[in-house]
């Protein structure tokens, strides 16, 4: 059984020019210890997506799902109570802005601390001692130097690659069984990056932590994901196993993202332009009417204003009314 089950997710946000839809039809499947990619150019949905599933709504959200199911629960049946009862538990994120992330005026320690969950097997008159020992072990698994020291400083005090590497601890002390990061390595050195993403695997492999993993880096979610979903403004465009995906992809935006990698074989001629998609991603409130690849796709036709449904062949699925190397066309959606 899935640990995460979500069917055709919408979401409609209410602004001054009127109702968009920055999420349309989009699903997601998350299998236990499976460290999934979501990835996506900025403003495709990738956050939203990520917080409609941790239940971090905005007052303006309208969501519309067939299902979302947790581990065999209907998160849509839930009350707020009972959401956020799974938050920091069993299901926790790491967010985009860690330092707007946490409280200014709490010392860095004591909100560590507050997040951690008490070892019972520990007696009551140690517990206190254990659990500060137990921050600080975390501050140093996530690359912090001198934790004693940083477990006493604010959050202004502190770089915004250590305050990443903060609520990275946070995140990932209480061991939850799926853990959504968003940009975890953003605005930190490639050695940290490297660091994060072993303390990352190893959670999934010795502890079964499924991870969805957020980014617009396409080269580190290849090499760290088992599966990946690709967004493009809102809508789902394929959905598959990564060495699948990069031997044979079925959606133009696919075979376009995986060309444009940067290629270090040093065949590429001096100052050459790079290959890329004609156009720019649309603007929300001007989004065009079926696929929204259309108007930049080098392979679309008339068929094309209509919305493709999300095919599938075997474990990929795809939305495409001609897709690459596929032997089925669009007339298979899932269920």
């Amino acid at each position: 059984m899935p640990l995460l089950d979500v069917r055709n997710l919408t979401i409609e946000l209410d602004t001054p020019q009127g109702t968009v839809k920055v999420l349309e039809k989009v699903s997601l499947t998350i299998n236990p210890g499976e460290i999934h990619g979501l990835v996506g150019e900025s403003g495709s949905g990738r956050s939203l997506l990520a917080k409609a599933v941790l239940g971090v709504l905005g007052p303006n959200w309208r969501i519309i799902a067939d299902r979302m199911m947790w581990d065999g629960k209907n998160l849509l049946e839930m009350t707020k109570k009972q959401r956020r009862s799974l938050m920091g538990s069993d299901m926790t994120m790491i967010f985009q802005d860690p330092s707007g992330s946490l409280d200014p005026v709490k010392t860095i320690g004591s909100q560590l601390i507050e997040s951690l969950t008490p070892n019972k097997a520990v007696p009551f008159w140690r517990r206190a001692k254990d659990t500060h020992l137990t921050a600080q072990k975390w501050l140093h698994k996530v690359g912090i130097k001198k934790p004693k020291a940083i477990m006493k400083r604010y959050p202004w005090e502190l770089s915004e690659g250590a305050c990443q590497k903060v609520m990275i601890a946070m995140a990932v002390a209480n061991h939850p069984k799926l853990l959504i990061a968003d940009e975890p390595t953003n605005a930190m050195e490639l050695s940290t990056q490297a660091q994060i993403f072993r303390l990352l695997a190893q959670l999934n492999q010795l502890q079964n932590v499924s991870i969805l993993l957020v980014s617009h880096e396409l080269e580190n979610l290849a090499k760290w994901c088992d599966r990946i979903s690709i967004l493009y403004s809102g809508q789902i465009m394929e959905s598959g196993p990564v060495n699948e995906l990069i031997k044979q992809p079925y959606h133009p935006y696919t075979k376009a993202l995986f060309k444009n990698l940067p290629d270090f074989a040093g065949q590429i001629r001096h100052k050459a332009y790079l290959p890329t998609l004609q156009g720019s991603s649309p603007s929300l409130q001007h989004l065009p009417a079926g696929c929204r690849l259309g108007p930049r796709c080098p392979d679309a036709q008339r068929a094309c204003v209509i919305q493709p449904s999300l095919a599938h062949e075997k474990d990929r699925y795809f939305a495409c009314h001609f897709p690459y190397n596929s032997e089925i066309e669009d007339d298979n959606s899932i269920t």
